[in-house]
């Protein structure tokens, strides 16, 4: 499946839910957000229904996430369901990790092939700041489960935030030297609180500097080597001698990777989003409850596909300009 630009897509972000245990402040308000209906949010049936039509057009990853995933009752069936599905080469979830250690046998036995751990401190007392909740004791008990699980390819998320935890990046890359864990440093986007409440990022170029005269030289590590023929994100890695993992960076702001960008992303409501930034796409919900063909679902999906934008424009405040929130898109 290719766009106008010629863009091959091949991997789904699916939000399972726009609900998470915690609070983090640079993604939701302190109050939480108002939940949608059960009846607004599609079933499982209904995304499976949707990924069997996008994995015969060349979908061949997904990836679950929220709000937190792991809140939406019985995610583990959803998660066999789609490791059924012709095509589906690989699935993984990106989690705040609260639930994981609990539930990570049950998802190994469904299939699921890979973590993304979102963790901005490995400290207490900060981790209660940026969340507003006290449940880092959870956190640490699937950070130490993670780092000898041989099942999953295991990644960690940072997003550094001036002021905040930037006085923590060496000690988060410490835990790639460590363990044979992908550690990656998310440059903050402002999409929602991030953006309303002022929080100023750490660009990555500082965070490079920054690792390199903690660890020495970042040393370009292939795509390849790390996930085979599995689609790739937009993360770029590095490795420092003596490192059993490796450092990614994510800088959607500093440098745009909308050239070879290959996702769309799937909301819990069922809205097909071709952009993180844009308002573009496909109500698939409408179509799965409006009677759709398998082949009318495919046609429009093509159609929408064709027409993904070329570019995010975070810098311009456009009607184009998608206004849901990070927790409502899922990143």
């Amino acid at each position: 499946m290719q766009d106008q630009f010629q863009r091959k897509i091949e991997y789904l972000r699916i939000s399972v839910t726009d609900c998470c245990n915690l609070r983090c402040r640079y993604c939701m308000p302190a109050h939480g957000v108002k939940k949608m209906s059960h009846a607004d949010i599609l079933s499982y049936e209904e995304i499976l229904r949707d990924v069997r039509a996008l994995a015969a057009m060349g979908i061949r990853k997904v990836r679950l996430t929220g709000g937190e995933p792991l809140v939406r009752r019985d995610i583990v069936h959803l998660v066999r369901g789609l490791k059924a599905i012709p095509g589906i080469e690989t699935v993984a979830m990106t989690t705040n990790g609260v639930l994981l250690g609990a539930m990570l046998d049950e998802l190994l036995d469904a299939g699921l092939d890979a973590v993304n751990l979102s963790l901005d401190t490995l400290d207490g007392g900060k981790f209660f700041s940026i969340t507003r909740r006290p449940m880092f004791g959870a956190v640490m008990d699937t950070l130490e489960r993670l780092t000898v699980e041989k099942q999953l390819d295991v990644k960690m998320n940072c997003v550094p935030i001036a002021g905040v935890n930037d006085d923590e990046i060496m000690a988060l890359a410490a835990i790639a030297r460590d363990y044979p864990i992908k550690m990656r440093f998310i440059e903050l986007m402002p999409i929602g609180c991030a953006r309303t409440e002022g929080y100023r990022g750490v660009p990555m170029g500082e965070v490079r500097a920054r690792l390199k005269d903690a660890f020495g030289a970042l040393l370009p590590v292939g795509e390849a080597a790390h996930c085979g023929a599995v689609p790739m994100g937009p993360a770029a890695y590095v490795k420092p001698a003596g490192f059993r993992g490796a450092l990614g960076f994510i800088d959607a702001m500093e440098h745009k990777f909308c050239d070879t960008c290959n996702r769309v992303r799937l909301t819990a409501e069922g809205f097909l989003k071709l952009c993180l930034y844009s308002n573009a796409g496909l109500d698939t919900r409408a179509l799965l409850r409006g009677g759709a063909t398998d082949a009318q679902l495919r046609e429009a999906i093509a159609h929408a596909v064709w027409k993904k934008p070329e570019e995010h424009y975070f810098e311009m405040d456009s009607e184009t300009r998608d206004r849901r929130a990070m927790y409502q898109v899922g990143g």
